[in-house]
Formats: C-alpha cells, sequence, structure tokens
C-alpha cells in the first residue's frame, strides 16, 4: 500500500508517497480500506515540528478516516464490507495517511448513507471537539446563550450546528467573507471580528467554545454571565488563567478530543436528522499532500479540507 510520511520536520514538501506493507490488525481491531482522509491544523503543526505529540520522524500523520472494513480480529463490532469511519487512536499516531489503517472497532462507527466517505472524513475531529465541548463539558441546555469563536473554521462550524440542536441561541465571530456561511449554519448572531470588538458587542454569555486562542481566551471573561463557562480547543490550561475565572465566579475548562464512539454516534444521528452538515472547502488527490498542506497552511478556510485516496 502508499502511505504518505516524512523524514524531517519542516514545510510541506516534506511529505512524500512511499510503499509500505499493510498494517495487520491486533484483536479488537480492524483492517480499514481507507476512501477518505480529513487533514487538520494540528498535522500541519506536528509536521512543522512545533510539538512533538508523536515524536520525531520519521511518522505518518493522520487520524479522520472514512473507508470500507476489509478485516476484522476477534470484534463482533463489524464485519468485512462495512462502512465506516472515525479518528482512532488520538492522540496517539493512527497513520491515517494510507491506504490502509488499522484501527480499533470501538474507535469506529458505521458511517451513515447520508454522508459521502469525503464528508465522513471531514468530520470526527472537529465534530468531537465540538460535541465534547459543548455535550460532555459545557452542559449546554435549550435556551442557553453560545458563543462559538471562529465559526466559519473546522470545529466552529460544526459547533454552531450542535449548539442549535441543542437549543440555543448561537453568537459566533467571523470574518465578513464568511457572514453568510454561517448564518446559513444557524447562527442568530454574527460579529464581524475585522471590524467590532466581540467583547464590545456580546453580553450575558452562558457557555464560549473558542477556537482561537490568545488573548481571545483571557478577554472571553468580559462576555460571560455568573458562573459562565469558557471551553478552549487550543489554549492551555494554565493556572494564571484558571484562577483568573475562578476569581471572577467563572469555570476555564481545556478540552483534548479523545475517541468517543457515543460522541460519534451522537453525530450520526444529528446528520441523519438533517440538523448537521459537514462543509469540505476543498479535497486533493492522494498524491498531492503537499498541495493540500500548503492551503492548510494559508488558513482562513470554511470547514475541512479532504485527501481522497
Amino acid at each position: 500500500m502508499r502511505v504518505i510520511t516524512q523524514r524531517t520536520l519542516g514545510g510541506p514538501d516534506v511529505l512524500t508517497v512511499v510503499d509500505a506493507p499493510e498494517p495487520r490488525p491486533l484483536p479488537s481491531e480492524v483492517l480499514v480500506r481507507v476512501r477518505a482522509i480529513g487533514l487538520n491544523p494540528l498535522e500541519a503543526r506536528l509536521r512543522a515540528g512545533e510539538f512533538p505529540l508523536i515524536g520525531r520522524p520519521p511518522f505518518v500523520l493522520g487520524w479522520d478516516i472514512s473507508g470500507v472494513v476489509e478485516e476484522v480480529s476477534q470484534t463482533w463490532r463489524f464485519r468485512p464490507g462495512d462502512e465506516v469511519f472515525g479518528m482512532p487512536l488520538f492522540p496517539r499516531a493512527a497513520n491515517g495517511y494510507a491506504e490502509a489503517v488499522a484501527a480499533p472497532a470501538l474507535h469506529l462507527v458505521r458511517k451513515p448513507a447520508a454522508l459521502s466517505h469525503v464528508e465522513a472524513a471531514a468530520l470526527p475531529v472537529v465534530g468531537l471537539t465540538a460535541w465534547q465541548g459543548l455535550v460532555d463539558l459545557g452542559g449546554v441546555r435549550k435556551g442557553d446563550r453560545v458563543l462559538v469563536h471562529g465559526g466559519g473554521g473546522g470545529v466552529g462550524h460544526v459547533a454552531i450546528q450542535i449548539a442549535k440542536a441543542l437549543g440555543a441561541h448561537v453568537i459566533t465571530t467571523a470574518g465578513r467573507d464568511k457572514r453568510t456561511f454561517v448564518q446559513g449554519l444557524g447562527a442568530d448572531e454574527v460579529v464581524d471580528h475585522t471590524a467590532v470588538d466581540f467583547t464590545e458587542a456580546v453580553r450575558d454569555v452562558d457557555l464560549v467554545l473558542d477556537t482561537i486562542g490568545g488573548d481571545t481566551v483571557e478577554r472571553s471573561l468580559d462576555v460571560l454571565r455568573p458562573g459562565g463557562h469558557l471551553v478552549t480547543a487550543v489554549a492551555e490550561e494554565d493556572s494564571r488563567l484558571i484562577a483568573r475565572y475562578e476569581a471572577a465566579g467563572l469555570r476555564f475548562s481545556g478540552i483534548a478530543v479523545d475517541p468517543d464512539p457515543v460522541g460519534l454516534r451522537g453525530l450520526v444521528d444529528l446528520v441523519e436528522q438533517g440538523r448537521l452538515r459537514v462543509h469540505v472547502e476543498e479535497t486533493f488527490p492522494f498524491e498531492r499532500v503537499a498541495d493540500a498542506h500548503r492551503r492548510l497552511d494559508g488558513g482562513h478556510l470554511r470547514g475541512k479540507l479532504v485527501l481522497t485516496v
């Protein structure tokens, strides 16, 4: 099979397509013949060496996969021929940039007919991040006021839809060029962060879901109501920030997404109800992974990028 590997850290051109032996599934795992692979900003940072989550090269990036089960090993969860998708093993290396992946059966769910393999591959990392932030950590309920920072991006555009499905009033920050896009996802209010300071435009928020980081996290103190909660998908849980939030009578949580079949099935339910769609801005063939990473490095995406296999 072919895999995309890198022997050094650096820019997109370090990614190379090579031949490699197919993995063998361990007990409780399945071998998935991959049809599509979702790309995430995290992978660009790992490629460049910004932090050593999976060690030093050589390594194979990738977690978001969708494909067809080809072989099972001591598991009743799937049979050969089942179409599945998921985010196996994160934050351990899953070797997802490959034509075949051995993955724990528990980390996958059946792909609904309403999603193509491309759409399914785009969903797990961003969908589970949003689900775990809003549902599991945030406990969002009907009538809550939720602010999603970066509503046009991968996590943000899914988070808007999940929060709406939970019955929340959803406010989001987004550039002018993404206003129509996020409104189409269900955002009740859109704050153009290029023209307006969100701290002057937003008040009395029950939960902030942050996908931006930086000073956005600290400034969000000003928009939360007493007892409010900030959940960040990108900032570290540092003691100084936690102390500031607690002193103000607020909660601060950092989320590190993990494989979760319950969350995945929750996302599938929303897809099948017509309440969630995943936006894929562009697809690239497997061989053009360097071009895809150049696009990833450029930022300002609507939704996700996907490799097709």
